[in-house]
């Protein structure tokens, strides 16, 4: 096998640490997939700041690969001749995250469309084998690390995920093509798993640690990981997010991250505003994700943010079973009452026709 890599200048933005928000899908009014504002919303989040946009993931919907939409290609198509378009507008890196799930053969097959369009890395769920053990889930990571750069993904129980112990991760930062895992467990002790393995494995200079944890993302980004090891101490961070909750607000995650970025590098105390904020996000994600019903709002909770910001022109998912819970859109009124700061809607109108053109 070749060794795969993204290009020199997406890689080290990788390393750097990033914002990346996680796609949604724009459904008209009849749930049909709408073009123009499918667009809109990537040219918001580059605009923005971000990174680079995760497009398939859960944000984008699952449903997509049915083969009754069949929208799992258009859509990634499409987001990555929009993205390489914006890439050139604002002359700087777009990292091109591809999404890619099932068993052996879909997930094989997906990468290499990914490839085939021009993405940069592939994000690997490892949701559809709830029941392999450790060596077949490690060779279907290294089948689909032969076509793409891997980041490995921990995705939560409550959302369709497994528990993937300190033992696996360990076997998975072994993997030459893997350059980055997203943890998003919302667990600590879970997180802490991922973060020793990649320690204990050496790789950390080469495997970079992102948060997908949306109820603890400041926290996460703040911490120092410090790894009694074999070769010696080692001190591990979290270097960016690659998050469904930065699918809205994202100017101002990219804000967050940059404020970040620069006090760790300082080695400064942290001061406990940051620890305000920290309890903030997590009660403004509570809200969007709909922690309380189970997050079973989760996606139609990010897509009404954005509706009601002139992005998305609905919240409607493919599935009409899954909408708002009873009860969110008015937790999702409370906090742009109580935490405006970390909206961003002024950016968004003053930039939206813009954006539209």
């Amino acid at each position: 096998m070749s060794f795969i890599m993204p290009s020199s200048d997406k890689l080290t933005l990788l390393r750097e640490g990033t914002a990346i928000p996680a796609s949604p899908l724009a459904l008209n009014a009849n749930r049909q997939w709408d073009i123009e504002y499918q667009k809109l919303v990537y040219r918001y989040y580059v605009a923005a700041g971000a990174g680079g946009v995760a497009v398939g993931v859960h944000t984008t919907q699952f449903e997509i690969r049915d083969s009754k939409h069949g929208l799992f290609q258009p859509l990634l198509e499409l987001a990555a001749i929009e993205l390489k378009e914006l890439e050139n507008q604002y002359n700087r890196p777009v990292i091109k995250v591809a999404g890619v799930c099932g068993k052996t053969e879909q997930a094989v097959k997906e990468a290499q469309i990914a490839k085939e369009l021009g993405y940069d890395v592939v994000l690997l769920s490892l949701a559809a084998l709830k029941n392999a053990d450790d060596a077949t889930l490690i060779q279907h990571c290294k089948e689909v690390s032969n076509v793409m750069p891997l980041i490995g993904f921990y995705l939560q129980p409550a959302v369709g995920g497994r528990i993937l112990p300190y033992e696996f991760w360990r076997q998975f930062a072994e993997i030459e093509n893997v350059v980055a895992i997203k943890m998003a467990p919302f667990n600590r002790y879970q997180t802490l798993d991922v973060v020793r393995a990649v320690a204990m494995s050496g790789r950390e200079e080469d495997i970079t640690l992102y948060t997908g944890n949306d109820d603890n993302i400041i926290m996460d980004l703040l911490t120092p990981y410090r790894i009694d090891t074999p070769l010696g101490l080692k001190v591990l961070r979290i270097k960016g997010g690659l998050l469904g909750q930065w699918a809205v607000w994202t100017r101002t995650a990219v804000e967050l991250l940059s404020a970040i970025h620069q006090l760790t590098e300082t080695g400064r105390d942290i001061p406990v505003e940051w620890l305000e904020k920290n309890a903030a996000y997590t009660d403004a994600n509570a809200v969007v994700f709909d922690a309380a019903h189970s997050f079973k709002g989760c996606i139609p909770g990010i897509n009404e943010v954005l509706r009601r910001q002139g992005l998305l022109p609905t919240n409607y998912c493919l599935n009409p079973d899954e909408v708002l819970s009873p009860g969110q859109s008015e937790e999702i009124d409370r906090i742009y009452r109580e935490h405006s700061w970390l909206t961003d809607d002024d950016f968004i109108k003053q930039n939206l026709s813009d954006w539209k053109k």
